[in-house]
């Protein structure tokens, strides 16, 4: 069997490969991205519904979604059949072409088939920042296996195969406005109508508990759209590289306009305003990046930073928790770009591309983009329904509402930060008890000491209090109400804050070290917000001993 094409041009196949890898890339940085806005007690588990794809979709794509995305039609340009099932026969394949390329593209079927495994990968995750602290692992990572090949699959085929039905029909989706964002915006719609809304949906909601984290993850992200966009056109010529320039220009321009209406509503600019500006930006000019110009990524950019940032207002319209604000900036970002494709698309740009409505195009391209955003959010929006219902019956999707707010200890039964106070333990367990029922013992001449920290500073206090002559102390975690209500402004947003979360130690310790142990509390500063000493009359349990 042979792997490769008889003629194989060696800067095409690496700039296709060299693109693969930084999309690749935006896996873990759409984790970082998401992980960062979640609470500090679910880290771990919004990383992981995110990296899991790399496994799973990966094999999914594999041995289904390529052959079903890219194989040879069988249903009028509805879906491939299995022809190239687990890369079976794939060195008969034809050389490797988009519909956006004039003439076949000489470099290897498998670069091809790496290239849009990435975007295979990445798409169904971009749903886990609408639904988080909601998701059980198996059951998300069965559904995004399922999703892969049933959802994604047939989609990819409509638009980006050369016998697709909306590719013949004149769609024109440059790097996955329809096939990435909307699709995916209408699924975290649908999981969203099967999940339902969070506990402390909406006065409770967490406050994003990491900005650096997500500023990493949105740099990471933009550093890989680099490749996501540019790389579509599988040649590294004049294309490529206006697709380069108008993602930077359009994500530039939708950064700052957000950052003017933050500015001038708000009264600042925030840096979390500034990245979602630009990832708005980016998955709006997805679509047309390699159809347009650059003044027109320019306006495109501007539209996006304006119309996400008004459609952040739409979950409060229609009462879905959307946590992370993916219909706003991926949904809407995405439906955008396609539109504006039908306005915006010039054919002197890419002589595959089609002229819009401001190039003399008139009405037609316009049309057959809202066709075709028509056709891929329905297909989405109901197949996906029917996936996570029929999941979340069987074998569970939805986590018990009670483990919303600490799924690191249920999921992982660790926590992301080493200063991070005792994991939770279920109630129902005896060892959650603080103290152990035991016979009485006589307290005289014991006192407790308690203690509220900030969270910052309780890594190493229990050692500290210990080496200070006290006989046990015990960490736990705990919501004071703070001196006054506090509006905190997120994305436009704005969250009321009445408790804070704080960490308590308690310390049973002898008179003679009373002294001791408050000098070691004291010594923490400013990490610690309050101190109580009182003399213990008598102790139950271990801890008198």
């Amino acid at each position: 069997m042979t792997l490769a094409q008889e003629t194989i041009n060696s800067g095409d196949t690496a700039w296709v490969l060299v693109c693969a890898a930084l999309v690749l890339f935006m896996t873990p940085g759409l984790a970082f991205f998401y992980a960062g806005m979640v609470s500090r007690r679910n880290t771990l588990a919004m990383l992981q519904q995110n990296m899991i794809a790399l496994g799973i979709i990966t094999l999914t794509w594999f041995f289904f979604g390529y052959s079903l995305a890219f194989g040879n039609d069988r249903a009028n340009g509805f879906i491939a059949d299995l022809s190239f099932l687990g890369l079976k026969n794939i060195g008969e394949a034809p050389d490797p072409a988009l519909h956006v390329v004039t003439t076949s593209v000489a470099i290897p079927t498998l670069a091809f088939f790496a290239y849009q495994m990435m975007f295979a990968i990445i798409t169904p995750i971009l749903a886990t920042g609408a639904i988080a602290s909601r998701l059980k692992p198996l059951g998300w990572a069965v559904f995004i296996g399922i999703w892969s090949v049933i959802v994604y699959a047939p989609i990819a085929h409509w638009l980006w195969a050369p016998t697709g039905w909306l590719t013949k029909l004149g769609a024109q989706d440059w790097a996955g406005g329809m096939v990435v964002h909307a699709s995916a915006g209408a699924a975290a719609l649908a999981l969203l109508i099967v999940l339902g809304r969070r506990k402390v949906w909406p006065d409770r909601a967490p406050l994003p508990h990491s900005i650096p984290l997500v500023i990493v993850g949105a740099g990471i992200l933009w550093f890989g759209w680099f490749g996501f966009n540019a790389g579509d056109g599988l040649q590294a010529n004049g294309v490529a590289a206006q697709a380069l320039v108008n993602t930077q220009v359009a994500a530039a321009a939708a950064m700052v306009i957000w950052l003017i209406i933050e500015r001038l509503r708000d009264g600042h600019a925030t840096v979390l305003g500034g990245v979602t500006g630009a990832v708005a930006g980016l998955a709006t000019i997805t679509p047309a990046a390699g159809y347009v110009n650059t003044l027109a990524a320019f306006v495109i950019g501007l539209l996006a930073g304006v119309v996400c940032h008004l459609a952040l207002k739409l979950k409060t319209l229609i009462r879905v928790d959307d946590a992370l604000d993916v219909l706003a900036v991926h949904f809407i970002g995405g439906v955008l770009g396609t539109i504006l494709v039908g306005f915006f698309g010039e054919e002197a740009i890419n002589a595959i591309g089609r002229d819009g409505v401001f190039h003399g195009g008139g009405w037609g391209l316009l049309g057959d983009q809202f066709i075709a955003l028509g056709s891929v959010i329905a297909f989405s929006l109901v197949l996906t329904l029917v996936i996570g219902f029929a999941i979340d019956k069987t074998i569970g999707l939805r986590v018990d509402p009670d483990d919303e707010e600490h799924l690191d200890a249920t999921q992982q039964g660790m926590s992301a930060y080493t200063d991070d106070p005792v994991l939770p333990i279920p109630t129902d367990d005896p060892a959650a008890r603080l103290v152990a029922p035991q016979p009485a013992e006589t307290g005289e001449g014991l006192y407790l000491v308690t203690a509220i920290l900030d969270s910052a500073g309780t890594e190493g206090v229990e050692q500290e209090v210990l080496s200070a002559g006290a006989r046990r102390a015990v960490v736990s975690e705990v919501f004071v109400t703070a001196a006054g209500p506090v509006d905190h402004i997120v994305r436009g947003q704005s969250r009321r804050v009445t408790m804070t979360p704080r960490v308590r130690v308690e310390i049973l310790t002898p008179a003679q070290s009373v002294d001791d142990v408050q000098r070691a509390l004291s010594d923490l500063g400013d990490d610690l917000v309050q101190m109580i000493v009182l003399p213990v009359a008598e102790v139950h349990g271990p801890a008198a001993r």
